[in-house]
């Protein structure tokens, strides 16, 4: 599509979606600026994943959009991140599907639920029923995606619009299965898989298990022998895990494509992998050169707090404020839970600005102000934040990291008690057990993170490795979608490794020719001793009959 065409088709699009003019102004300058400058905008299909999945990947778009390129988020009519009211330079193509917003909400909250209650004493009880949500969450994905490339009308559509790359999240298959029918690159977004194994299989990304954790196992990269042990046990069922997980997904696309296929065939044509974390977060492991670490991509300096709450703040004097917030999916929390909380807020000489959405505590103190939102980001880079409570998710982790704020860290599921464990081995956080922590439990993890030096020292040296690199991250991830619109990929970045069988990459016909060599070479020599020592033998024998 030339320049032209593109803008006369921009301008359609904004009066059908009756966007506000200062949008239409803005998109018809950036479209202009690529007009001259040929070559320089593309056109981005993505393929997203609801919740802070969604933040992530929204971060890099909107930027995308600033730098004037099209993007168009291919989602469903049961989506829970569309929101048409809302005036956005992103498109959305929302297609028709047989499921529902309450199928996408009653799945969530049916994982936080089972994965919160989650029996942890027994390693499968715990893994068994982890399995069984994930499968869960795989049908929906699943559906979604057949809701697409079975659309005969849509596909005809997505083919039209020649798309220059796609953008998908790693943990919602199906992006790589557009790319291929669409003939373009993608490239991905992903904060991990379970055991690492999209990485590991897909990726070709090297993993020993002697010294790099398995993710979900909230261990460090400095194991002992039994936890070395139980590792190498998470590897084995993970590896176990991903091929009934890949076996669903490999008869649809082969379907799809009208040849065999299987879903990690598809996924290690990936030109880019964004690995929402960094060295800040990570313990050091081995890399690939198309692997591009741009966690905090969303993190920015704090703005000015509203009103109140900046009055509220300044109140707290010399103690400063202590900043509370579960996230936006945790919301069942029992009222016993919640006055075991507030009773331990009550007592810290701190103000504390706690994000809830429930009946008020009964054991609340007049230090603690409650809010169904908080800007969170901004209350982080308040001067007189001492500490966050957190649930753990990584893009609050991330936060705290940008500006140096000790936690105290409540997992509840997912990755979260994870990387609490990888805040607690850093020496940055203290962790809880959110549903059997006592008052007492929760005002001593605060009074710690809050008075020991240590605490504040150590998520101050995060935050000068986060922010001592030479490119932001949302500067690398942009950079990186551009590079490969505009090379049509990154195939230089692909290791030979995707080009070899499973026994090859392990070297095992390798090893079994040298195998092979040794035994033939100890044969022959035996066999050379053994003759000669008959010889010698017959001789001997001879000479002394004579």
């Amino acid at each position: 599509m030339s320049h032209g065409n593109r803008i006369s088709h921009l301008k359609r699009s904004l009066c059908t979606a009756r966007m506000p003019k200062k949008w239409v102004s803005v998109l018809l300058l950036l479209q202009l600026s690529c007009h001259f400058s040929p070559g320089s905008c593309g056109k981005v299909l993505v393929w997203p994943t609801e919740y802070s999945h969604w933040i992530n990947m929204k971060t890099i778009l909107d930027a995308l959009v600033q730098r004037g390129h099209e993007v168009t988020v291919l989602t469903s009519s049961a989506s829970i991140l569309v929101d048409p009211n809302k005036p956005t330079a992103i498109q959305f193509e929302i297609f028709p599907t047989s499921l529902t917003k309450d199928d996408f909400e009653d799945l969530f909250m049916q994982v936080i639920s089972k994965w919160t209650n989650m029996p942890k004493d027994t390693f499968w009880a715990y893994f068994s029923l982890m399995q069984d949500l994930s499968l869960k969450y795989t049908d929906v994905i699943h559906t979604l995606c057949k809701d697409v490339v079975l659309n005969k009308k849509l596909m005809t559509k997505l083919q039209e619009s020649r798309f220059d790359v796609v953008l998908s999240d790693a943990m919602g298959p199906c992006g790589e299965l557009l790319a291929e029918l669409l003939k373009i690159p993608f490239v991905y977004s992903l904060r991990f898989s379970p055991g690492y194994n999209i990485e590991k299989y897909s990726g070709r990304i090297p993993f020993p298990p002697s010294y790099v954790p398995v993710i979900l196992s909230e261990l460090s990269d400095q194991m002992t022998f039994m936890e070395r042990v139980k590792n190498m046990m998470y590897v084995l069922y993970f590896d176990f895990w991903f091929q009934t997980f890949s076996k669903k997904w490999d008869q649809l696309y082969s379907e799809a494509l009208g040849r065999p296929t299987t879903l990690v065939e598809l996924m290690q044509k990936a030109e880019i992998w964004f690995i929402r974390t960094y060295w800040d977060f990570e313990f050091p492991r081995p890399l690939l050169p198309h692997f591009v670490f741009v966690g905090g991509l969303h993190c920015k300096p704090a703005n000015p707090l509203p009103e109140e709450m900046e009055e509220f703040a300044q109140s707290s004097g010399e103690n400063g404020i202590v900043v509370f917030s579960l996230g936006s999916m945790v919301t069942n929390m029992t009222e016993e839970r919640a006055n075991v909380i507030a009773a331990a807020l009550a007592q810290v000489p701190q103000k504390v600005i706690w994000r809830y959405d429930g009946k008020k505590p009964d054991t609340i103190g007049p230090n603690t102000r409650l809010y169904k939102w908080i800007p969170q980001n901004d209350l982080l880079g308040h001067p007189n934040t001492k500490a966050f409570i957190t649930h753990g998710g990584t893009n609050g982790i991330y936060e705290a990291i940008y500006h140096g704020i000790p936690m105290v860290g409540l997992p509840v599921f997912a990755d979260q008690p994870d990387n609490i464990a990888h805040m607690k081995t850093k020496g940055a956080a203290v962790r809880l057990d959110l549903n059997t922590m006592s008052t007492g439990d929760l005002l001593n993890a605060l009074k710690t993170v809050i008075n020991e030096p240590s605490y504040k020292e150590n998520a101050m040296k995060l935050s000068r490795i986060h922010h001592d690199q030479p490119v932001k991250p949302l500067d690398r991830a942009v950079f990186w979608i551009e590079f490969v619109m505009r090379h049509k990929g990154a195939k230089h970045l692909r290791p030979a490794a995707h080009d070899l069988s499973w026994f090859q990459y392990h070297s095992l016909d390798v090893i079994g020719f040298l195998l092979a060599c040794v035994a033939t070479a100890t044969f022959v020599i035996t066999k050379c001793v053994l003759f000669c020592c008959r010889k010698l033998f017959k001789t001997g024998k001879k000479n002394k009959r004579e």
